[in-house]
């Protein structure tokens, strides 16, 4: 199976258009394009999920004027969108046609490939208890990295081919749900994935 992006190149950078944080404020946080082919005979549905491996363990530093995130800090997952009961004969998911633009406190109802279901993302912790932007956050919503990071955030867009029409997920579900439930279902998986930094000394 094999997975490709028209919006970026793997291994490159992701454009503003798909972030949710850009240099001089908001991005326009568009899910970017997504296309793939090769797929496993059998497969009955895909699970989609774009996932930050390079998230700072400490939230302490972040955003802070008076210091910078050294490459080395440990790092972490931050998850940015989870998908479940992608339809077995989808082969491209459209740019823009997720998430087009922020929405404070979350989208409630994202729209998606037929049949789907999108989960909870981590901004919905991180937001917790603010009360511009607290909320549910469903769907995708892009990188917002530290502008203090001197780390460039990779963005692992992760497809995978199972061998079930829909998981058993609750309806309130998120990433570790998604991986619990396609536990012994997967056919196979693909990924690509972008790189995107806040960092003024950095290349977006």
């Amino acid at each position: 199976m094999r997975i490709r992006s028209d919006s970026f190149e793997h291994r490159g950078p992701i454009p503003a258009e798909f972030a949710l944080g850009a240099r001089d404020g908001f991005g326009g946080n568009r899910n970017p394009h997504l296309a793939w082919d090769a797929v496993p005979a059998g497969t009955r549905s895909f699970a989609l999920l774009c996932i930050d491996t390079d998230a700072p363990t400490d939230p302490a530093t972040v955003g802070r004027d008076d210091l910078e995130i050294p490459v080395a800090q440990p790092r972490t997952d931050f998850v940015h969108w989870v998908v479940a009961d992608i339809a077995g004969e989808v082969r491209e998911i459209a740019a823009g046609s997720c998430s087009d633009g922020v929405t404070r406190r979350g989208k409630r109802n994202p729209p998606g490939p037929a049949g789907s279901r999108q989960g909870l993302n981590d901004y919905t912790g991180w937001f917790a208890g603010d009360p511009d932007m607290g909320g549910d956050y469903c769907g995708y919503d892009g990188p917002y990295p530290p502008a203090n990071d001197l780390r460039p955030h990779r963005y692992f867009f992760r497809l995978f081919a199972l061998d079930v029409e829909r998981l058993a997920l609750p309806a309130r579900f998120a990433a570790g749900d998604v991986f619990a439930a396609m536990h012994g279902h997967v056919l196979g998986e693909t990924a690509l994935f972008g790189t995107y930094s806040l960092h003024p000394r950095l290349a977006a």
